[in-house]
């Protein structure tokens, strides 16, 4: 054998002719596409532990970037194109600063006061539901935010049953969402007018809940994502504070009554985990302000008082920072999923069942189909 050539002779072979041979079947091999720079690594290139990848193992080993890890970034691009809806409900007698601290949530002029309401506008005889919209963007992501509040809760002599007109609202959002549902020709893109969240104000009295916050919160806990929050905490000293938010608790607790985000809709360790930090948290005691001062050469938003500057993000005056993270920034789209997998789900279970509601037609092949409202 000669070494480094391309073919060898042997004696005891017949001298074959290279223009007749067959050269062996090449398969083109696949092309794998570039990985993005975006992307980080994933696990699932790299089997660990034994039998990973294998037969029964629920996955398999990837010889190559395929690309399942974009579908996150084409949601995102679906949702930058489309936007997507919340709807606030904020609930509590006049004078605890309602309109503020929306407006400090979301940095903007998106209370009622803003739509055309004078602030000398006369207490309502009866609860009224007044709603407020705005499209709003941020980082290329529109939201269509809506505040419903509700003039004249609490506000009267004789409170008997005020939070019917609330309820009654909520469960019409339902109602308008389940007509559009089972239309047979529905729109492709459903309006989502329900309620995503009620923020409840409690009075800081540093004492116990009135029997109106309980009838109220016991209520409108089975039907919407209750957060209750403590107004104008700053009228509270650090122990008053600490005190009031245990009482509130208790009371809650001691009533059955469970506010958002409830223990049973954890869905694992770590969602509980997180959740327990929250609600062991809850009720925040909040402070809102749309006003600037100038603190230590930096313009914060706070309230003046004449012992200081309350600054409203500093988490050592209150804890309006820790509902803003968790209202928008961690739980926002958990609150659109309960909103629509458990509350409004439970109004169309009911809706569908009852005798005089929406009742499934046979279709004669084994489905149902509800009939249009």
């Amino acid at each position: 054998r000669r070494v480094g050539s391309d073919s060898f002779s042997s004696p005891l072979s017949p001298k074959l002719d290279m223009s007749e041979m067959v050269p062996p079947e090449v398969r083109p091999k696949p092309a794998v596409p570039a990985k993005p720079a975006h992307v980080v690594p994933s696990s699932a290139h790299t089997p660990h532990g034994p039998g990973a990848g294998g037969p029964g193992s629920g996955g398999s080993t990837l010889l190559g970037y395929i690309g399942i890890d974009t579908i996150i970034e084409q949601m995102r691009k679906k949702t930058m194109k489309t936007g997507f809806d919340f709807n606030i409900m904020v609930v509590g007698h006049s004078g605890l600063g309602k309109s503020t601290l929306v407006n400090t949530l979301f940095k903007s002029q998106v209370s009622r006061k803003s739509a055309g309401w004078s602030r000398d506008e006369k207490i309502p005889k009866t609860v009224e539901i007044k709603s407020v919209s705005h499209v709003i963007e941020e980082g290329g992501v529109k939201m269509k935010l809506t505040i419903i509040d509700t003039p004249g809760f609490g506000d009267q002599i004789n409170n008997n049953n005020c939070w019917e007109p609330i309820e009654k609202y909520i469960n019409e959002q339902y109602e308008k969402f389940l007509k559009e549902e089972v239309n047979i020709a529905r729109k492709k893109r459903i309006p989502d007018t329900r309620v995503h969240c009620c923020l409840y104000f409690i009075s800081p009295t540093g004492h116990s809940l009135r029997q109106l916050d309980i009838e109220f919160m016991k209520h409108l806990s089975r039907v919407v994502n209750l957060i209750p929050v403590i107004a104008k905490s700053d009228t509270l000293t650090p122990d008053e504070k600490t005190d009031f938010k245990q009482r509130v608790r208790k009371e809650l607790e001691i009533c059955g009554i469970e506010f958002y985000p409830q223990k049973e809709f954890d869905e694992d360790t770590e969602d509980k985990s997180d959740n327990d930090k929250i609600r062991e948290a809850m009720p925040f005691a909040v402070v809102g302000s749309d006003k600037e001062y100038q603190v230590n050469s930096k313009r914060v938003l706070g309230r003046k008082s004449p012992w200081g500057v309350v600054e409203v993000e500093n988490p050592n005056h209150c804890e309006f920072s820790l509902l803003r993270d968790f209202l928008i920034r961690s739980h926002l789209q958990d609150l659109k999923e309960v909103t629509h997998n458990i509350h409004y789900e439970t109004y169309r279970a009911k809706r569908l069942n009852d005798n005089g509601g929406l009742h499934p037609i046979s279709t004669g092949v084994g489905d149902t189909q509800e009939s249009n409202l």
